[in-house]
């Protein structure tokens, strides 16, 4: 996998993307706003799922409209998240919170999927109710997994935990994947 992650490093689009003076920080700040539009709407859904704010406000009303928005945020983020990784695979391929933020993402990202299926089959019984316990464990899950991808993914921008910063033969340094000196 280190062969690949280093191929793709010197490929010139990575070199391109890295290196350019607006493009960059672009797609950075890009990322940033999708972020905040996506993970926003997960948290007012949330939060009316935990009879917090909107109550009187249906689950399937405020899904319906919210969701496009959640969508477009989602793709977005994806995609400038993807072209960040690419600009700088090395950098994030061997970061502790980039591999702890993907991991967070993939349970949040099946929390959703689980979730949406359950709106789906027995949303509407409790659209003007607060949900069943189920239903605000899943949400509960959710916010705590969203809220620690925003610190994990702020967290990649320090180099504290870097391979050149880590004992060689460390558990960090495994859990990295750093590559032998």
């Amino acid at each position: 996998m280190s062969d690949v992650i280093g191929w793709l490093n010197e490929t010139a689009w990575s070199i391109a993307l890295r290196e350019s003076l607006f493009v960059w920080p672009v797609i950075e700040a890009t990322h940033v706003v999708t972020i905040m539009l996506f993970v926003g709407t997960i948290i007012i859904v949330d939060l009316r799922l935990l009879g917090v704010t909107l109550r009187d406000v249906a689950v399937s009303e405020m899904t319906a409209r919210i969701l496009p928005w959640t969508v477009a945020g989602f793709a977005l983020m994806a995609i400038t998240g993807a072209l960040l990784f690419y600009a700088k695979p090395e950098v994030y391929f061997y970061s502790l919170f980039f591999r702890l933020k993907m991991v967070v993402l993939v349970a949040a990202l099946a929390n959703i999927v689980l979730f949406h299926r359950r709106v789906r089959r027995d949303g509407a019984a409790w659209d003007r109710a607060v949900p069943p316990a189920g239903v605000k464990a899943s949400v509960a899950l959710s916010l705590g997994a969203w809220i620690a991808i925003v610190i994990t993914g702020r967290m990649i921008a320090y180099d504290w935990f870097n391979c050149e910063k880590l004992s060689p033969d460390g558990m960090l340094s495994m859990l990295a994947s750093c590559p032998a000196a």
